[in-house]
């Protein structure tokens, strides 16, 4: 199939380079609406018990509190003359705006609970209005700032929610502003020309505006978060500089050994084509696990993944190809003085590694197998959370409010532990119940409020709401018998979190089964070999161990928390899911690169040894090239204020780096070299399954061995 399809871009040239810019002008109109359409929520899994409560909660009691607003006094109390005018004031305002509703205010009656334990502060609530849509953005704009005696800041989901997508976008550009720019520089080094680099950049760019197209259609029909936005950046350029490297490289070797250029490009398409192609379906089939999730958040990024994967493939294979053939010799035009650049032959500093480790595998393999097992190690004091406002700058208003609110007010009543009853319930009941929560440890007070066929028990608690005692004292709240006559839902911050990991933990078996299984077919399909997977597998966990483990060290444990100005928190859940399953894909898309040029080695007739070195000679240099300028795309993420986008970038960015030098170019050769030709091995039944539908990077009769 990929011989046909390098004859036919060759031959065919300009029709599938025009065919394929009218592609990616049509996905830049198209995705240029995609922002508008993505949603900041998706943390929670919707048919847990606290979305359900949170839906109860809305249609009986019109929701809660959506805006929080926390009013500071400049000078004195929030009970001083001029500061308690300026609350009334403020709280007329905020009663006259038609956007929002059920306005509650410590300036009015003084309740207690609504004012800090210093008499700094003091809170005013509101709801969106029926009928109206959520406005954050001009709530913040309205109401937030210095007025006169006082200084508002303004918290609530919808806020963080705000603040958060805000600053990613600023964050965004910013990243790209700097990872653009030093990839293309790097790739003139790595290339040697200015020729070679552009095209390889234009297939990042075409991936990324036609990844942005998918996401606007798909935002259309379903819920999509906008945090994918920064997957599609960093895979897109990532991914083709991979393959852009790797296909120009196999031009270049292909040119060097006596092809006329159309026929370079023509058997490139046949083998490099072909890993490409592999390596995008092991990438793509490892972020479809992330399907199984029910939070769109995630799902999200296999929307993202899965469609760059493919479509960034599809430009390597297809359209560059294409403007290979047109380019020709042109194609190494605008050279650099003095950088010779990959050219695809075997690299000496590789070929030199790959002996020494094939010669002395154990004393190879054990320094750099006990260090990354020690950068592991955190990993068992790993503590679980959920995304709330100590992401954000500590600048933001809905951080600088929830900071106030988690150490000025003795109860945070806007955090509760919220029971909703499904139908009312008798008074005395409800007094009851009440009393026995109240008798729960950690819990302040107990409010009730009577609604619509329903009863709100709201139990005010001391505890962060992301702790583990408070997700302890949600099972214990739910462990209470409810009160006669109805069934209660136990929802809340607490609740959502406790949800949320309960939703993720039942289906991690599901997903570490989908990437074993996966992994061994798909790696049984390209070497033959049933020793393969299994190697490739215990490999990825030692990477991927390393990495989460470095990554609790530094943002649990906060040990470069002053260098890039986050606040230490609990690992979110979600994102160590998203690293697990987009780490993996990545050091499949590595293990298909190395492996495919070792195969095509031994079907040369080379032995185990011999082919190990000449395949990682070949590919070493390709791999960690592609690695540092992939790392430096999602490293670029650092210059966000957001901790978990800071999380992401350095946990990917760290995972190539450590996939392409120490597990690629020290644990595999050494493996391999260890198992000897039973890393090769299968059951006669599989070796002749693989012989009739297995596949090979050699896709032509072999030429003649090799000699060493």
């Amino acid at each position: 199939m990929f011989g046909w399809i390098g004859g036919l871009v060759t031959r065919r040239a300009r029709t599938v380079l025009a065919l394929g810019l009218l592609g990616v002008a049509l996905a830049a109109v198209v995705g240029v609406g995609a922002f508008s359409k993505l949603q900041t929520q998706g943390f929670d899994d919707p048919d847990s018990e606290s979305s359900r409560a949170a839906a109860l909660l809305e249609e009986r009691f019109a929701g809660g509190a959506d805006y929080v607003l926390v009013v500071e006094a400049a000078a004195g109390d929030v009970d001083a003359p001029a500061a308690s005018e300026a609350g009334a004031a403020l709280t007329e305002r905020l009663r006259s705006d038609p956007a929002l509703s059920d306005v509650v205010s410590y300036f009015d009656g003084r309740p207690a609970p609504m004012r800090s334990t210093d008499g700094r502060y003091a809170l005013v609530t509101a709801s969106v209005a029926p009928g109206e849509e959520a406005d954050p953005a001009a709530v913040l704009d309205e109401y937030a700032g210095a007025d006169g005696p006082l200084s508002v800041d303004v918290a609530g989901g919808e806020v963080v929610g705000e603040e958060i997508g805000a600053q990613i976008g600023t964050d965004l550009g910013l990243a790209e502003s700097i990872a653009i720019p030093l990839i293309l520089v790097l790739l003139v080094l790595a290339f040697g020309n200015v020729v070679g680099a552009l095209v390889t950049l234009g297939v990042g760019v075409a991936a990324i505006l036609g990844t942005f197209a998918e996401l606007s259609v798909l935002g259309s029909a379903t819920d999509v978060s906008i945090y994918s936005v920064n997957l599609t950046t960093g895979l897109g350029l990532g991914l083709a500089v991979d393959y852009g490297l790797l296909m120009v490289a196999r031009v270049r070797e292909e040119r060097a050994s006596g092809r006329t250029h159309v026929d370079a490009v023509r058997r490139a398409v046949e083998t490099a084509g072909r890993t490409i192609a592999f390596s995008a379906t092991t990438v793509a089939v490892a972020l479809a696990a992330l399907l199984v999730f029910p939070m769109y958040f995630l799902r999200s990024f296999a929307y993202a993944g899965i469609g760059v994967m493919l479509i960034t493939a599809f430009a390597a294979v297809v359209v560059l190809p294409a403007g290979l053939s047109l380019l020709g010799d042109r194609v190494d035009a605008w050279r650099v003085p003095g950088v010779r650049g990959i050219r695809g032959e075997e690299a000496p500093a590789w070929s030199r590694l790959a002996r020494f480790v094939a010669r002395r595998p154990l004393l190879s393999a054990l320094p750099v197998l006990a260090g990354l097992l020690v950068m592991a190690v955190p990993l068992a004091g790993i503590e679980l959370g959920t995304p709330d406002d100590r992401v954000l700058p500590t600048s933001a208003s809905s951080r600088q409010a929830g900071d106030v609110l988690r150490s000025a007010f003795a109860g945070d009543g806007t955090h509760p532990i919220q029971v909703v009853t499904t139908s009312a319930v008798d008074e005395a009941d409800l007094a009851s119940y009440a009393a026995r929560l109240g008798e729960l440890p950690g819990v302040v007070r107990v409010d009730t409020r009577a609604g619509r066929d329903a009863d709100l028990v709201s139990v005010v608690t001391d505890l962060d709401p992301m702790s583990g005692e408070a997700r302890s004292l949600v099972e214990d709240v739910r462990s209470v018998p409810t009160p006669a006559g109805g069934d209660a839902l136990v929802g809340g911050a607490s609740a959502e979190l406790l949800d949320q990991m309960s939703g993720i933990g039942a289906r991690l078996p599901l997903v570490a089964g989908w990437l074993v299984l996966t992994t061994a077919v798909i790696l049984f399909l390209f070497t033959g070999s049933v020793v393969q997977p299994l190697r490739a597998l215990a490999l990825n966990a030692v990477g991927l161990g390393a990495t989460l483990g470095a990554m609790v060290w530094v943002f649990q444990d906060g040990h470069l928390a002053g260098v890039l100005g986050f606040t230490p928190q609990p690992m979110d859940s979600s994102m160590m899911v998203l690293l697990f399953c987009v780490a993996f894909g990545l050091s499949m898309d590595y293990e298909v690169f190395v492996m495919s040029r070792i195969k095509e080695m031994r079907e040369r007739g080379m032995a185990n040894e011999e082919a190990l070195v000449h395949g990682l000679a070949h590919t070493g240099r390709i791999v960690s090239t592609a690695a540092a300028l992939i790392a430096i795309s999602f490293f670029a993420f650092l210059v966000s204020s957001v901790s978990f986008i800071q999380f992401f970038g350095l946990g990917t960015g760290l995972a190539i780096l450590i996939d392409a030098t120490l597990i690629r170019g020290v644990l595999l050769p050494a493996s391999i070299r260890l198992l000897g030709e039973r890393s090769w091995w299968a059951p006669r039944p599989l070796r002749a399954l693989h012989r009739r539908f297995g596949l090979s990077e050699a896709a032509r009769p072999a030429p003649r061995p090799v000699a060493s």
